[in-house]
């Protein structure tokens, strides 16, 4: 088949025939209809969280499933389905606490990948899904069945942006009815988070970001006030309005350390910062812890937005067909694969929402 590897970091992917086992037990293989690019594939073909190469990236991703291993039940070829990072054991302490998505058990993304070159050689199973391809197998567990009648093209983008953004909000945040919420960047997830706080009954929804266009979307997904980013005013901004107090949950949904940094002045006594985005692993940012105990605030971590497939997943499908949940507003553009250098450079800019790579027709 043939995928798009990453043979060197921070440079265009090559589209090559490459070699993908059958599933083995508990696998799923998965024929690839859609796959959106994400900043974390970015982030992992420009090498700023390290890694193996050769590698294949991309994890946001919808398809239909070809090929079942031993063991694997609720599904049969044809089905629809989502294909999600969200590699789960469903034994360690965080499965069994039911958070998969920081499942404890060590995954050897080499070692175990289904992929292989012409050579024989090893190539990396990035971000444990490897869907820049026209096939993929993955665990089961990464597997969640879809209704037909989604095109694919807005459906893979509940693999990834949509359940970090809007679950960050439910899930982590437990964002309650007439919360004051700030979302810090209006890209593909922080849309997310904004529609989500809308959802779940926030008072005031407050869009930051640095580029006015975005904050003319954010509207569109739900938010209620809009804050241009660009100068040193944003906490002044927040605070007015909000009364003074801040805000009880602020969502940090860019990989930037700088946001990191201001994201605590935005809060009000008690509130939560959430951390959403993923910046390159030799990002920092400091704040002052007396102010955060004094005050009794709380920063906390949130990955893929605490999601649970099984139970988020239906939730958020039946939000889509009643209209409330925004999905095909999030596409920007697709590209088929022979471009998908063209997607990611588009990605990279930061004009985009989403863009979603398309194979042979298999979108909208």
């Amino acid at each position: 088949m043939r995928a798009a590897v990453c043979r060197a970091f921070d440079a265009p992917l090559e589209i090559a025939d490459v070699v993908l086992r059958p599933p083995g037990p508990g696998e799923v293989e998965v024929r690839i209809a859609a796959c959106a690019v994400c900043h974390s594939d970015i982030h992992g073909m420009d090498g700023a969280w390290g890694g193996y190469l050769p590698a294949v990236y991309g994890h946001e991703a919808a398809g239909h499933v070809t090929a079942l291993g031993d063991g694997v039940a609720g599904l049969e070829r044809g089905d629809p389905v989502l294909v999600t990072l969200i590699r789960a054991c469903g034994s360690c302490a965080s499965c069994a606490c039911g958070h998969p998505a920081t499942c404890e058990t060590p995954y050897d993304r080499v070692g175990a990948s289904p992929l292989r070159d012409r050579d024989g050689a090893a190539i990396e199973q990035g971000l444990a899904t490897a869907a820049f391809a026209e096939r993929a197998v993955v665990d089961g567990s990464q597997v969640h069945k879809i209704p037909a009648g989604i095109g694919m093209d807005a459906a893979c983008l509940l693999s990834c942006g949509v359940i970090t953004g809007f679950g960050a909000v439910t899930n982590t945040a437990g964002v309650k009815p007439g919360s004051n919420v700030v979302v810090v960047g209006a890209g593909g997830v922080g849309l997310n988070s904004i529609q989500g706080a809308a959802i779940a009954g926030a008072a005031r929804v407050i869009a930051v970001d640095t580029v006015a266009e975005k904050l003319d979307g954010a509207r569109e997904f739900g938010a209620t006030h809009t804050v241009l980013a660009t100068n040193d005013d944003a906490g002044l901004r927040i605070a007015d309005l909000t009364g003074g107090r801040g805000a009880d949950i602020v969502l940090v949904t860019v990989g930037a350390a700088a946001a990191y940094r201001e994201a605590p002045g935005f809060l009000a006594p008690r509130g939560q910062l959430i951390a959403v985005g993923m910046p390159p692993s030799d990002a920092r940012a400091e704040w002052s812890p007396v102010n955060l105990a004094y005050l009794g605030q709380n920063i906390r971590g949130s990955c893929m937005g605490d999601t649970v497939l099984s139970r988020d997943i239906p939730v958020l499908v039946e939000l889509y067909r009643q209209g409330r949940l925004k999905l095909d507003e999030l596409v920007t553009g697709t590209y088929p694969f022979e471009r998908i250098n063209d997607a990611i450079d588009d990605t990279h800019s930061g004009r985009s929402r989403r863009n979603v790579i398309v194979f042979d027709g298999n979108g909208r």
